[in-house]
């Protein structure tokens, strides 16, 4: 992502046109669809599926109501993002993830569950974000585990870096989080380093931070916790 460069003082975005070509943070699957999702995605996909677009969400009119935003950045299969929404009915959360199956599982959950307050948008997050989300519109953005992209060649594929760090605090209001998570402690010590050198971010913790209690352990998690592995939360807050 560093072929891309900074906004200039007249409101350009800060990366340039998407179409260009960059690094991406992620590899495309076609996976398998399971009937389920793929009945959600029929059935359930036209109300709550936004389409991507290089204009501003109006996030009140996608809502059917004005409410803080909360960003979440690939969800996987949505179990989480499920939780956390039912758990923050006063919030709205947005869900960006560019896998099927994981678009449609989340769907299922959010029939199953009647979640009136998640939308989705199956697209690159960087172009999203840069594109659709306007500056200091968000209350919040997750980042849960990640590709860590364990090799070292190809750790610069990571998500976490500072230029995609400096737009995602630009889209956050005053007083708003960016929480990202890892079970890699490499990228953890990296993640640490570019949020605390983001200028208009600040940790709410020496370090790393306790686990919010909004943040539910997976069973993925749980069983790693079990074997000794670790798990590193980070919550920085936008400053005023």
């Amino acid at each position: 992502m560093s072929d891309h460069l900074p906004a200039n003082e007249a409101g350009k975005p800060l990366f340039y046109d998407p179409t260009e070509r960059r690094i991406r943070s992620f590899v495309t699957r076609a996976g398998r669809l399971s009937p389920a999702q793929a009945r959600a995605l029929d059935t359930l996909g036209p109300r709550f599926c936004l389409p991507y677009q290089k204009t501003p969400l109006d996030l009140d009119a996608a809502y059917g109501r004005a409410a803080p935003t909360v960003l979440e950045i690939g969800f996987g299969m949505g179990g989480t993002t499920a939780t956390i929404a039912a758990g923050m009915p006063e919030k709205n959360f947005l869900g960006v993830e560019v896998h099927t199956p994981g678009v449609g599982s989340l769907l299922k959950l959010i029939g199953e569950q009647q979640l009136e307050n998640l939308r989705l948008i199956q697209h690159d997050a960087v172009e999203v974000v840069n594109h659709m989300l306007a500056p200091g519109s968000l209350a919040g953005v997750h980042i849960f585990f990640p590709d860590p992209w364990h090799k070292a060649r190809h750790n610069k594929r990571r998500l976490v870096q500072p230029d995609f760090v400096a737009l995602l605090a630009s889209r956050l209001a005053p007083g708003a989080y960016l929480h990202c998570a890892t079970d890699w402690e490499d990228y953890a010590h990296q993640m640490l380093e570019v949020l605390g050198a983001e200028p208009s971010l600040e940790n709410t913790a020496s370090g790393f931070a306790p686990r919010p209690d909004y943040r539910p352990v997976t069973k993925f998690e749980n069983r790693g916790l079990k074997l000794g592995h670790g798990v590193w939360d980070l919550v920085f807050v936008k400053r005023g």
